[in-house]
């Protein structure tokens, strides 16, 4: 007795370690993830379940007192309840294999057909992913059904999983009466009683146990696709606060020179019109920093326009620099706030200085500055959290996109003027 509660134990611990095994691969995962699969994926579904089962098989005949390591019957079903039909054949049929050439002949049809017993299972299943949820605990299954009548059915269902377990275990001890106990394998000899009883159960928690690791696999995989989702939208949404800011400030540039300076203005919408094309070609979140610079030289030459030659622009960019990726539309929000807040106000105008240079390690130090009347320091404090539209969005974003591993810092004297750094990792 006791021989065979290690034995129970065992089988368990194989089961649960075979799950987590087969859980760290990521082709496997992707499998399960999917509820539509071809045949290639049926077949390579089946083949990592049944290989694993196989080998236990194998182990088991060449050394006996490893029996606990025989995972073939509860492999094929779950083969069946996660791939389907075709899944469970072939994972019944390769889990067989080892028992047939040892002289178990009844294996293959029964294996078989508890496989096809599971992909059955999975095709009544009310829900698609409702296989992911069965629990071997046959009296919560009894209370749900009592508690909650508005899902009976779905109770019903996992109490038909457990049923269709015990009718596979039913079908290898009636084998194993009508026939010689060699042509199948069992734990059950010449046991009786609880010890019955808890070889039946022990399969049912043998099939429960992967299904729950594999669930808890398939929900962090879910969990990062949808943060990865919830980040993507986040980043757009920041972006399209920014693109409209922009287009109103032009658009009201071109405004006020269409009544004084016509041919100005029709430079400026043809200027407008480039940049447009800039933006929609955007597709992705970074560009490189070559291209940012082409940006803001042609959103510059539109507020030079304007402000003509109190307006000067300087770049002290490093060349090796140029092709590292930044994020798309991270100076020009910067470049924005100096002329607006920073010169606008300033009778003989200024300068915008872009610097960007390599930092410590393989880190890129970006700043814009200018010489205009500056920020007063009650309003500085609280610039990155109530600030514009501009820098409280560049720092929105920079936090998005690298957590804590970047920095922000604005530095302003009223009178003198403003310079905002950015250190972030270098792509």
């Amino acid at each position: 007795m006791d021989q065979l509660l290690v034995i129970l134990l065992v089988k368990l611990a194989v089961a649960a370690s075979l799950a987590s095994l087969l859980s760290r691969s990521s082709r496997f995962l992707g499998l399960l993830l999917r509820e539509e699969r071809t045949m290639v994926e049926r077949l390579q579904l089946s083949g990592g379940i049944s290989f694993f089962c196989a080998a236990g098989s194998t182990l088991r005949i060449i050394t006996p007192t490893y029996a606990g390591t025989d995972l073939a019957m509860e492999g094929s079903m779950v083969a069946g309840m996660v791939g389907g039909y075709i899944s469970g054949l072939l994972g019944g049929i390769v889990c067989s294999l080892p028992a047939m050439f040892a002289g178990e002949y009844l294996a293959m049809p029964l294996y078989a057909a508890v496989g096809v017993l599971g992909g059955l299972l999975r095709d009544v299943a009310p829900e698609p992913d409702e296989i992911w949820r069965f629990t071997p605990f046959f009296d919560l299954s009894l209370y749900r059904l009592i508690r909650y009548p508005a899902d009976r059915r779905r109770t019903v269902y996992h109490v038909s999983i457990i049923g269709a377990i015990l009718a596979a275990e039913l079908a290898r001890f009636i084998a194993l009466q009508l026939f010689d106990a060699r042509y199948v394998f069992t734990l059950y000899s010449e046991r009786q009683g609880w010890l019955l009883a808890a070889v039946a159960a022990t399969t049912i928690f043998t099939v429960a146990v992967p299904l729950k690791i594999w669930n808890s696999a398939r929900n962090e995989r879910l969990l990062e696709a949808k943060e990865r989702l919830l980040v993507q939208a986040r980043l757009s949404a920041l972006a399209g606060q920014i693109n409209p800011h922009f287009l109103f400030n032009t658009l009201n540039t071109v405004s006020s020179l269409i009544r004084t300076n016509p041919d100005q203005a029709r430079q400026v919408v043809y200027k407008l019109s480039s940049i447009l094309r800039r933006l929609l070609r955007k597709t992705g979140s970074f560009a490189p920093l070559r291209d940012e610079l082409a940006f803001i030289e042609d959103y510059l030459s539109i507020e030079m326009v304007r402000f003509g030659d109190k307006l000067n622009f300087v770049k002290e960019v490093e060349p090796d620099v140029l092709d590292v990726q930044i994020p798309a539309m991270l100076l020009q929000p910067l470049v924005e706030n100096s002329i607006k807040h920073g010169l606008a106000n300033k009778v003989e105008g200024g300068v915008i200085r872009i610097a960007a240079r390599r930092s410590s390690g393989e880190r890129i130090e970006l700043a814009v500055e200018d010489n205009g009347v500056g920020i007063e320091e009650e309003r500085l404090t609280t610039l990155l959290d109530r600030g514009g539209i501009g820098v409280r969005n560049v720092n929105e974003r920079l936090q998005v996109l690298f957590g804590n591993g970047y920095r922000l810092a604005v530095q302003s004297r009223p009178g003198e003027g403003t310079r905002t750094e950015i250190d972030l990792p270098a792509r």
